[in-house]
């Protein structure tokens, strides 16, 4: 008798079992695992409505392949250790591709996990190490600091004999302080202040101050959206009035929000931005405030562009297999014209960075107004002429 439901029992899971390998095979199934809670909840928010903007568009379209995109969404409180534990269960769970962490801490620590699997992993965290690791299964739809830094120094040389360096000391900030320090090394700008702050940081008075003392013709400013507006309008209070330069992170909407007219005059070397002059780039802005209520930053871009362009993988792959989707996405070059949803032209190197078009933006009465379209780094561009 217990033999005979022993067996019951094995069959009935062997059916369940088939019945899910044959659902999943009957759909794109990924994961977005993102930071809904802790410092990193504004990040993480858009990113995933990004991604879910572009599941429901290319669901409507037929899917890819013909096959449907089936997503799910969960928090990783910004805690790496979550973020690991996500990325298991989510491999258990046999998705094809993974979303997220948008914060580098926090995907340093769980690419381990998609890449033992052989699983594409997109990420918009920006720092340098992520893409340093050898792994073939993480991509960026955002610029990397190596990427992105050389085309901002380019801009500092222009601006500022001296500089200041304010960064967030963690993975992300860390990672930056270190590549523009190396980048500027030798350069006409010297950085005559080395100021580091805390994740979360909530009084900046110390740090603006160290900054005023050091003299420096600017500010480069590399710390998360929150703690960008809380220094900004430290600045304000105490009266600097040189340029402040910086990152995405340092113009996006949330923290011309919180940082009110502070923000004003802020200027940043952006990958992407709703404001670019680029028609598919505003019907996306138009798509995601009908979707939302409110204007996405750089970080709800990076979640759409990246459904699409694992979209092209698949197609240029033929078939939803995540080795095969990595294979296909080093060294791919996705055109606009033929695949809207990427936005903008894009090339994968054989990191898993990504190269195209960006931009200079300051932010004016409010809102981010882009003064400067930068090429892809392959292509020559002459920035302003250097200060006397």
């Amino acid at each position: 008798m217990k033999k005979r439901s022993a067996l019951k029992a094995i069959a009935a899971a062997t059916i369940l079992a088939l019945t899910g390998m044959a659902h999943a095979q009957q759909t794109v199934k990924i994961a977005n695992i993102v930071e809904l809670s802790g410092p990193g909840t504004t990040a993480g928010t858009l990113f995933k409505n990004g991604v879910e903007l572009a599941v429901k568009e290319i669901n409507s379209a037929g899917g890819i392949l013909g096959k449907k995109i089936e997503s799910y969404t969960v928090d990783t409180q910004t805690n790496p250790g979550v973020a690991k534990g996500l990325t298991q269960k989510a491999v258990d769970d046999g998705v094809v591709a993974i979303f997220g962490p948008v914060y580098s801490g926090s995907i340093m620590v769980s690419m381990a996990e998609s890449k033992r699997a052989g699983i594409p992993n997109f990420t918009g965290g920006e720092a340098a190490a992520i893409t340093m690791q050898g792994n073939p299964y993480v991509f960026r739809t955002s610029f990397g600091q190596s990427t992105a830094f050389p085309k901002l120094a380019k801009y500092i040389n222009a601006k500022a004999k001296t500089l200041a360096v304010i960064y967030v000391n963690n993975d992300f900030g860390k990672g930056g302080r270190d590549t523009m320090t190396k980048i500027l090394d030798g350069s006409p700008t010297k950085i005559v202040a080395d100021i580091s702050t805390d994740a979360g940081q909530v009084d900046f008075s110390s740090a603006v101050l160290k900054a005023k003392q050091s003299n420096a013709d600017a500010i480069f400013a590399y710390t998360n959206e929150e703690e960008s507006a809380r220094l900004l309008r430290e600045l304000k209070k105490q009266g600097w009035n040189k340029p402040v330069i910086g990152e995405t992170t340092l113009t996006g909407q949330k923290v011309i929000e919180l940082a009110g007219d502070a923000a004003n005059g802020a200027i940043a070397h952006v990958g992407l931005t709703v404001d670019a002059p680029n028609p598919e780039m505003l019907k996306f802005k138009a798509k995601y405030y009908q979707a939302y209520g409110s204007i996405s930053d750089h970080n709800g871009i990076k979640g759409y562009t990246g459904v699409y362009a694992l979209k092209a993988a698949i197609e240029k792959a033929g078939k939803v297999d995540p080795k095969a989707i990595a294979q296909a996405l080093h060294g791919l070059t996705i055109s606009a014209k033929k695949h809207p949803g990427v936005i903008m032209d894009v090339t994968f190197d054989d990191k898993g960075d990504i190269d195209r078009e960006s931009f200079m933006v300051e932010v004016k009465n409010g809102r981010q107004v882009v003064v400067d379209t930068l090429p892809p780094l392959g292509k020559k561009y002459i920035f302003p002429a250097p200060i006397d």
